[in-house]
């Protein structure tokens, strides 16, 4: 059975990702309201179709000489399990009338047929561009949930899979930042600071113009505007005080920290 139970093989070992799958899909249902069965087909959909590419993108090393072919039996156990889970899910979706929030999972493909290229090449690391668009597909969770848990369509819903998917892309740019930042040698001059913190400083800023601007035309809660604030503080913050020397494991973490904490605040201000 061992040959089969490896965590390297059956869940995602960038473990921060998972934060940009289940807070759209968290805020989505919490909007929503309700849960139901479709709401709990709709999760676990959503949790086997994000696991699947793990088993996946390991069958494609092997095949691509990456990785032994020791490790094909076991990728292939775990895509026969999260493919049953997915498709017994959607399923139920449809036989529950949800056919419409199926829809969204049509972007996937093209985004996940492209990282399990860059996979196959060996170039899918430090690819911000195809993390910004896979985190835009799993923020497609918000909308669904949403949907679902209302009970039919509504345009509040591409809303927020926005704002959603734009904090997930201001994370991803911040942390580029502070894996950027670890390599320096010492604390450089202000201006060279804000320099390189130009980019993950215009997304967080962005960002919260954006959600203050829907607040103060009633599309959404006013007070929404706050999570945003904290990150952009956290990005002003990162950028004024480098991560020099501080490990990729540490960055991810609070990265990690720093996104549960805006859940929690986007939640208790939707109201």
């Amino acid at each position: 059975m061992s040959t089969y139970f490896r965590s390297q093989i059956a869940l995602p070992q960038d473990h921060g990702s998972w934060v940009f799958l289940l807070s759209p899909l968290i805020i989505g249902l919490f909007a929503g309201k309700t849960f139901s069965a479709a709401s709990l087909a709709l999760v676990i959909a959503a949790l086997a179709a994000f696991l699947i590419r793990q088993p996946l993108a390991v069958a494609v090393k092997v095949y691509s000489g990456r990785r032994p072919a020791s490790d094909l039996p076991a990728a292939r156990f775990w895509m026969i399990v999260y493919g049953a889970l997915a498709l017994l899910s959607v399923a139920e979706l449809v036989m529950l009338g949800k056919i419409y929030v199926l829809y969204l999972g049509i972007p996937a493909a093209p985004v996940f047929a492209w990282h399990l290229w860059l996979v196959s090449r060996r170039e899918e690391r430090r690819r911000a561009g195809v993390e910004i668009l896979a985190t835009g597909v799993l923020a497609l969770a918000a909308p669904a949930a949403y949907w679902i848990g209302i009970g039919g369509y509504q345009p509040l819903g591409w809303i927020l899979w926005i704002l959603t998917w734009f904090q997930s892309a201001a994370s991803i740019v911040h942390a580029y930042l502070r894996l950027e930042q670890r390599e320096w040698k010492s604390i450089p001059d202000l201006e060279t600071r804000f320099r390189a913190g130009a980019r993950a400083i215009a997304y967080t800023v962005f960002n919260l113009i954006g959600a203050l601007a829907l607040g103060a035309f009633g599309v959404i809660p006013w007070l929404v505007g706050l999570p945003y604030l904290l990150q952009a503080v956290e990005t002003l913050m990162g950028t004024l005080k480098p991560a020099i020397g501080v490990k990729p494991v540490a960055i991810g973490v609070r990265q990690l920290i720093v996104s549960a904490e805006f859940t929690v605040l986007f939640l208790l201000t939707w109201r």
